[in-house]
């Protein structure tokens, strides 16, 4: 297979363009419009119901877009399939935990490992996946159903961080878990920023998205309320999320 070109680094590695969304007849989004350079983080607040879900699943090809542009490295993608998507580096990493429940961790990455790297290539998927969450390698032989839910989301993340997306888009990954297993997930998420991944966070958990963000996207009633750099958001979320102030 040839090499994918080189992507000029002053092309964002996602854009949106004033897009509207929604199911069916219902409108989710509205002229939502933010882009995100290679290796940075962006992260998009909002209550729920705000249409932070939609806008990731427009972002991964999951929903057509009923009117705007979406774009990865510069291609307008608006409306490909989201297997296209997947092979352009596009990862979505969905709210909830997915994995089979009847086999064993090792099981469950092995799978995923051998579709994408090949029998030979397990191994050394393995001893990745087990260096980034140590706690499943205590755990190897242990049933994914019997997990507790924040090892079942480390598993569920360890099956597609290990592959090192273009794009990872992070959907709510602190839903329901203990304040420890979220600070295990934030530094991962930290450990493949630093590696060259791109990233878009959904999140609720403010502190933490804001302490890993370069970019905030705030959605209010499906519309953009802020969009600027992290660093200035201050009191943000007191007046647009009613959080406590950071």
């Amino acid at each position: 297979m040839a090499a994918a070109a080189a992507v000029p680094l002053n092309i964002p590695v996602l854009e949106l363009h004033d897009v509207y969304a929604g199911y069916g007849p219902f409108r989710a989004v509205f002229n939502v419009t933010f882009s995100i350079p290679p290796g940075n983080v962006l992260a998009m607040l909002g209550s729920n119901g705000a249409g932070k879900t939609t806008i990731a699943r427009v972002a991964s090809g999951l929903i057509k877009p009923s009117a705007g542009m979406v774009m990865i490295d510069g291609t307008d993608v608006t409306g490909w399939r989201p297997y296209r998507y997947a092979r352009l580096g596009v990862i979505h990493a969905t709210e909830g935990r997915s994995v089979f429940a009847s086999l064993t961790v090792e099981e469950n990455l092995s799978l995923t490992f051998r579709r994408s790297r090949g029998r030979a290539g397990v191994a050394a998927g393995l001893d990745e996946a087990y260096t980034m969450f140590p706690r499943l390698k205590e755990r190897h032989r242990q049933l994914a159903g019997t997990l507790s839910g924040g090892e079942q989301r480390m598993l569920s993340l360890a099956r597609v961080l290990v592959e090192r997306p273009r794009l990872l888009i992070a959907d709510e990954l602190s839903l329901g878990l203990a304040p420890l297993i979220v600070d295990e997930v934030y530094a991962t998420l930290a450990t493949i920023r630093e590696a060259g991944t791109t990233l878009l966070i959904i999140e609720q958990h403010v502190s933490h998205a804001l302490g890993i963000a370069d970019e905030v996207v705030v959605l209010a009633k499906g519309e953009v309320a802020y969009s600027g750099p992290a660093s200035e958001v201050g009191d943000l979320h007191v007046r647009l999320l009613g959080g406590e102030e950071a």
